[in-house]
This record gives structure tokens, C-alpha cells and sequence, in this order.
């Protein structure tokens, strides 16, 4: 092969066809091909990693970056360190908490231009569907986002208003005309506000304010609206096992819906949270042991798509001791691959597994297959390099999160990443980070 720039050996490459010894070429900052181990190669430079695992870097498609208009918050600097750090080189950002929310062409030019010079990985970009912008809708699918977020119930910021069912229908049935997506903060708002409303410390009190039947309504609902226009819609952060059978039965009807869930939901249990920690509070929470293993039950059946980071952060001061007012998020990128990794691996998953619900499935939802989410030629060539059986305990201040609250303090956890490559270059390696050469993506034309 002539011309080749890089090449990439390891013992285990995680690859489509599976795990395997492979060395990995590049050029231009594509995998130009994917090698026996062994096979003689004249490159510019070759770096053997041993044992490590090389994986594709992850995507990411559920980050509020807050950037700008909130930046102490986190914004794109911190944001995509602390990505690249945890293995994620592409991240997809949604359209709040920012100021301005990304709900016109304009917003979406601003929020583009704060972007360009920060980010140390790839980075896209959510619309969002507001009951007033139906007519933006459009526009900004054609100046690239990559779909619409909405809000089913209160969103926590008062610019991003949520929609009724009539609301949804006609932001839908506008996304559908041009085979868009919309995705879907689903919870009913008159079940939360049925829901006690206690307030207060208690995790308990809390975790009985968001029922699952809010969320198992509002998924009906929009299962209803996408089947009535054919149109794509995906669940965001699913924590109810409840709307499991419904939601393999909407599969199985041809309904085009595809889901998520989150690390914290696949790691962390109701059970294990303290009174007044609310750094483990999020919406829709935390729920039981056992409904835990249902959601990795549908993980493995493929009723759940894929597992992204909900990285919702805010400062500190924030996260107070009431559950009722505390902000509601949950700090992930930099742990996520760890933390998944931890769980998977307990319950005899493997890391071509993680691959495909963090890299392989991710890249597919918002179009980018043929760049992202696997290591074969054409792709780009973006890698994480893992230790998966070396441990290492979460210390906040080693976090790269601009605001270092963490619901995994103190954890012990599976796959340190000793390196992270964004298109043939090395932009983390042992907490040492590259200046920033992350683009802006488009969703494909």
C-alpha cells in the first residue's frame, strides 16, 4: 500500500466482523484499510498498542454543551475535553440549555460560530421544536441539524416551552414532510402533575414525583402521532421499563421509533442514593434495581437502540439538598464508556456490545454511518484506545467538566482510555490534550 500515514496496530481491534489482531492504515485522516496484525506495511509512522483495545470512537448524540449563554454552566471547551477524555469523538449538542436555544437559523449560525474555534472533537447540532417555530422547522433541517428536540412536559428553562398533543401534532406532521426526525423528552405532564410534590431531601419523595406512568403515557402518545404520519421520532433517556413491551410492539408494527438510555440509569439504582445527594437527580430519575435489569434485558434484545450521556451539568450551587429545585442532570461524558463498560462487563456483555450501542448505533441514528461508528475502510479515522480490565477510582477533580459534580465519586471502575484520535491524530493521550481541532458537522445532504 503506498501512501499510508499511519498505522495502528493492537491484538484486539474491534472491528464489524468482531474482535480480532488487526493493524489499522491511514491516510488523509480516513481508515484506508484494516490489516492482519502482522501484514508489512510501508507507513509514515506505525505505533504498536500492545494489548489495548482499539475501538471506534464513540458518538454521542445526547450533550447540552450550554454554550453560549450559560457557559459557567459547561460550554464547548470543557465539554468536548471532558468527551475526549471518556473516548467520545464526535458529540451531538442539544439545542438548550443555551442562550439562545437553537430554534432559528440564526441561533443556529451563533451558536456554530462559538463552536468553531473550541471544540476538540467533532460536533453537531439539534434544532428544537417550540409550540411558535413550526415555520423554522424546515430551514433549519436544510441548514443541517441533525433532527428537533422537544419537550412533552416543562423543559426546567422557560425559552424552550414544552408542547401539547395538537402542538406536537403539527410540529410532527411539518418534520415528517421532509422525513426529518423528531426527538422526544416523553413525559406527561398531567401525570407528573397528579404525582405527590413533596419536596424536600428525600430521594424517595422525589423518585415519587416522576412516576413511570408519565413516561409510559407520553411514549403512547408519540407512538400514536409517528404511526398516524409515518413520521421518525426516538425516546430519549427511557428510564421505565414499563413502556418496554409497547415500545417492541411499535417495533414490531413497523412504527419508525428508536430509543435510548442513559449510563446513569444502567449504573445507578434507586436504592443506592442518598437523602440530599442530588447530584444523582435527573429527568426522568433513577429508578429500581429491577427495573434496571430490565432496561439492560432490552439492551440486549435490541428494544433499546442505544446508550448515550444525557451530560446535563450546572454549577454547584445548583445542585442543593432539595430535591423539588435542585437542577435536574447528570454529569457523564468523560465516565460514560467506563461506566457502561463496569455494568457490561458484570453482566457478561462484551465491548463489540458497548461499540454498538455507544458508537455503532449512535453514528446510524443521526446519519452518520458512513463516516463514524466503526472501524473499516472509508470511515473516519477515529479511535479510542482502552485498557478495558485496568480499574481506576472517579476523583471529581480529575474530571475535565467544567463543573466537577459527579454521581460517580468514589466509584470503582472497569477501562481506563490511555488515548483518544480524531481523523488520524492523537488529541488525548494520558491527560495530556492537543489545541482543538474538533469540526462542525452537518447532517448529511
Amino acid at each position: 500500500m503506498a501512501d499510508v500515514e499511519l498505522v495502528l496496530r493492537s491484538t484486539r481491534v474491534v472491528t464489524p466482523e468482531g474482535t480480532r489482531p488487526a493493524a489499522v492504515a491511514v491516510t488523509a485522516g480516513k481508515i484506508t484499510a484494516v490489516l492482519p496484525y502482522d501484514a508489512p506495511v510501508a507507513a509514515g509512522r506505525v505505533e504498536d498498542l500492545g494489548d489495548d483495545v482499539l475501538l471506534p470512537g464513540l458518538v454521542d448524540t445526547h450533550v447540552h454543551v450550554n454554550d453560549p449563554g450559560r457557559t459557567e454552566w459547561e460550554g464547548f471547551w470543557t465539554a468536548t475535553r471532558a468527551a475526549a477524555a471518556g473516548g467520545i469523538t464526535t458529540l451531538v449538542d442539544m439545542p438548550l440549555n443555551s442562550l439562545p436555544p437553537t430554534t432559528t437559523v440564526e441561533h443556529l449560525r451563533i451558536k456554530q460560530q462559538v463552536a468553531a474555534d473550541k471544540a476538540h472533537i467533532d460536533v453537531g447540532f439539534w434544532g428544537g421544536a417550540l409550540p411558535d417555530n413550526v415555520k423554522d422547522l424546515r430551514p433549519l433541517h436544510e441548514a443541517g441539524v441533525f433532527g428537533f428536540k422537544a419537550f412533552l412536559s416543562p423543559s426546567g428553562v422557560d425559552e424552550f416551552p414544552h408542547l401539547d398533543q395538537d402542538q406536537l401534532a403539527r410540529s410532527l406532521a411539518e418534520i415528517a414532510s421532509f422525513d426529518g426526525l423528531l426527538i422526544v423528552h416523553a413525559e406527561d405532564p398531567r401525570h407528573l402533575e397528579a404525582a405527590p410534590q413533596q419536596g424536600g431531601p428525600k430521594y424517595a419523595d422525589f423518585l415519587a414525583s416522576r412516576p413511570r406512568d408519565a413516561e409510559d403515557t407520553a411514549i403512547a402518545q408519540l407512538i400514536a402521532q409517528a404511526k398516524r404520519l409515518d413520521a421518525r421520532v426516538h425516546v430519549l433517556h427511557l428510564s421505565s421499563s414499563d413502556a418496554l413491551p409497547l415500545i417492541a410492539a411499535a417495533k414490531a408494527d413497523g412504527v419508525r421509533v428508536t430509543v435510548e438510555t442513559c449510563p446513569h440509569y444502567l449504573t445507578l439504582t434507586a436504592e443506592e442514593v442518598p437523602d440530599g445527594a442530588s447530584e444523582f437527580k435527573c429527568c426522568p430519575p433513577i429508578r429500581e434495581s429491577a427495573n434496571q435489569d430490565l432496561l439492560w434485558q432490552a439492551l440486549a434484545d435490541g428494544t433499546i437502540d442505544c446508550v448515550v450521556t444525557d451530560h446535563s451539568p450546572s454549577t454547584a450551587d445548583l445542585k442543593t439538598d432539595d430535591f423539588a429545585t435542585a437542577w435536574g442532570g447528570i454529569s457523564g461524558l468523560q465516565l460514560s464508556l467506563s461506566a457502561v463498560w463496569t455494568e457490561a462487563r458484570r453482566r457478561g456483555h462484551t465491548l463489540e456490545d458497548v461499540v454498538r450501542w455507544m458508537s455503532s448505533r449512535t453514528a446510524e441514528l443521526v446519519g452518520l454511518s458512513d463516516r463514524k461508528g466503526a472501524i473499516e475502510a472509508g470511515r473516519d479515522a477515529d479511535f479510542t484506545v482502552l485498557a478495558p480490565d485496568e480499574t481506576f477510582t472517579v476523583d471529581p477533580a480529575a474530571l475535565q467538566h467544567r463543573n466537577r459534580v459527579t454521581a460517580y465519586a468514589g466509584r470503582t471502575l472497569y477501562g481506563v482510555v490511555r488515548s483518544t484520535w480524531l481523523r488520524g491524530e492523537r488529541v488525548v493521550a494520558d491527560g495530556a490534550f492537543t489545541e482543538p481541532r474538533g469540526a462542525l458537522l452537518a447532517r448529511p445532504q
